[in-house]
């Protein structure tokens, strides 16, 4: 298949190397990843502060970045994004009566996958250890991000993956349905009320005698990760991409290591400014 990379905001300008391990994955069960070159921000910041019109040409761009590459589906690794992409787009356009608009976010929204979605439901990888070589030898517990839950309902596909992997112990989080925190915007404007959220959840990441916190969306992993560097607690937080990129050859960074890379997800595959 031709895949269309989604990067996001949050991972293209901080976590690139989660967008390398999404892009490495794809290619390694033999499909051609492309990079449309338009792509921005998705507009989910101000769709949940409640700015519609401010949205418009930030929604408007997303469609049209997607509409001027050719692929077959596109992925994200963010539960978030996707969320907007599928379920906000169209509404938005709806909302302020364009409905020729509202029309190709919804055929762009269809097309569109987060990744574990679209590894298990469509490209039928369900041992990652046997169909990707994953490796990762280290004993982690595993945050669902909201969005991913309620928005896209995922399920236990991101924990079924990760279960797969050679070597990983994943242990149970306690009351893992229970928001981090972060919500975007929330955090800022209701930074007392998600500093409470974050310490409950860091809590529970820490009693369950794990190495380190995986999960889906960047953005939670920021929060939670900031959250346990402030505590002291040695615990890391890792995309799980990453982890199922990662292999005895190229090993993912292990829990509590450094971690680097500053390359863009625009020149992952060499393809965005052809």
């Amino acid at each position: 298949m031709k895949i269309a990379l989604f990067a996001t905001c949050i991972v293209d300008a901080m976590y690139p190397s989660t967008a390398r391990a999404t892009v490495s994955i794809l290619e390694r069960l033999g499909h051609d990843v492309v990079f449309p070159a338009g792509q921005a921000c998705c507009g989910q910041m101000h769709l949940n502060s409640g700015y519609f019109p401010e949205a418009v040409p930030v929604v408007r761009n997303h469609v049209e970045a997607f509409e001027a590459e050719e692929y077959d589906v596109a992925v994200a690794p963010s539960g978030s994004c996707v969320a907007s992409v599928k379920h906000q787009h169209a509404m938005l356009a709806r909302s302020v009566g364009d409905s020729d608009l509202e029309t190709r976010a919804a055929a762009v929204g269809a097309r569109t996958y987060e990744l574990s979605a679209l590894l298990t439901d469509v490209l039928g990888v369900t041992d990652a250890a046997a169909q990707l070589g994953s490796w990762y030898p280290h004993r982690i517990t595993y945050h669902p991000s909201c969005h991913g839950m309620r928005l896209l309902r995922l399920g236990d596909r991101q924990a079924n993956l990760l279960r797969t992997v050679e070597g990983l112990e994943l242990e149970p989080l306690p009351e893992a349905d229970q928001c981090c925190g972060f919500g975007g915007t929330f955090s800022l404007k209701n930074a007392d009320v998600s500093s409470a959220m974050l310490a409950d959840k860091n809590a529970n990441i820490a009693a369950t005698g794990a190495q380190l916190c995986s999960g889906g969306d960047a953005s939670c992993l920021m929060h939670i990760g900031g959250g346990l560097s402030r505590e002291g607690s040695g615990i890391s937080t890792l995309h799980f991409a990453e982890i199922l990129a990662s292999t005895r050859e190229h090993p993912a960074p292990p829990p509590g290591a450094v971690r680097g890379g500053t390359r863009s997800a625009a020149r992952l595959t060499g393809k965005a400014h052809q």
